[in-house]
């Protein structure tokens, strides 16, 4: 497929419990920069990560881009947006939701956190990955998916998910950003379903949005070829 000159670069933020490994599928395709999103020792707070994502783009020299996450990824997208909204041409939002967490999905992560801080992430992929994943992923999607979240760091992922527990709503700064949307959603995500995702085109001011067919909450990487040839596609009609 010829992709043509893109009129900015495409960033591209991964999910828990992952890293930029889970863009792979995509990366001949969209060319994009992948960041791993690491907290370290710091404060949990997702602004961390996102001043991580502006740091590195002045270091690179590059003043705007299409930002896009799948999952919390798209929550360190947002907080992106709320720090600075103008390095910001266009937005992919992938299996992800606006809103901060209930107060049951907050007080999960904080088990699960406390869990992988006592046991390590063995226990992870046999916990997980049936809900990431849709009913039609094969045994090499889901040996992949386990093979990533047990190379993760036990303390990152420990802090990913308090962080993720601690994230404000993220509504009204989505409704005032002003660009070209894509919101993307597996049509078997468990955790953040189609309708959560056409809610959160709703609230964007030029949203276009897109079901994968089959997928479940990891579209990137359950229909890669899918997923790049929608934001391809969405590119090259918005013009970002």
């Amino acid at each position: 497929m010829d992709t043509g000159v893109e009129a900015a670069p495409l960033v591209l933020l991964h999910a828990f419990p992952f890293d930029s490994r889970m863009w792979d599928g995509v990366r001949d395709l969209l060319k994009p920069v992948t960041p791993d999103q690491r907290g370290g020792d710091r404060s949990p707070d997702l602004m961390v990560v996102a001043d991580d994502v502006l740091r590195l783009l002045d270091e690179r020299g590059i003043e705007r881009v299409v930002l896009g996450g799948c999952s919390m990824g798209g929550y360190v997208a947002m907080a992106v947006l709320r720090r600075d909204p103008s390095r910001v041409a266009g937005l992919v939002l992938a299996d992800t939701r606006a809103s901060a967490d209930a107060d049951e999905a907050r007080a999960n992560r904080l088990a699960m956190a406390a869990r992988v801080e006592a046991e390590g992430v063995g226990w992870v992929p046999d916990a997980a990955t049936g809900g990431l994943l849709g009913p039609a992923a094969d045994a090499a999607v889901v040996g992949r998916v386990r093979e990533l979240i047990l190379r993760q760091d036990p303390a990152e992922v420990v802090w990913a998910q308090r962080a993720m527990a601690a994230r404000p709503d993220s509504t009204e700064v989505l409704a005032s950003v002003d660009v070209p949307a894509l919101v993307l959603v597996g049509e078997h995500d468990a955790l953040t379903p189609p309708a959560s995702a056409r809610e959160l085109a709703a609230v964007l001011r030029q949203a276009e949005y897109v079901e994968l067919p089959g997928a479940g909450h990891l579209t990137p990487v359950e229909a890669p070829d899918a997923f790049a040839s929608a934001v391809l596609d969405w590119r090259h009609r918005t013009g970002v």
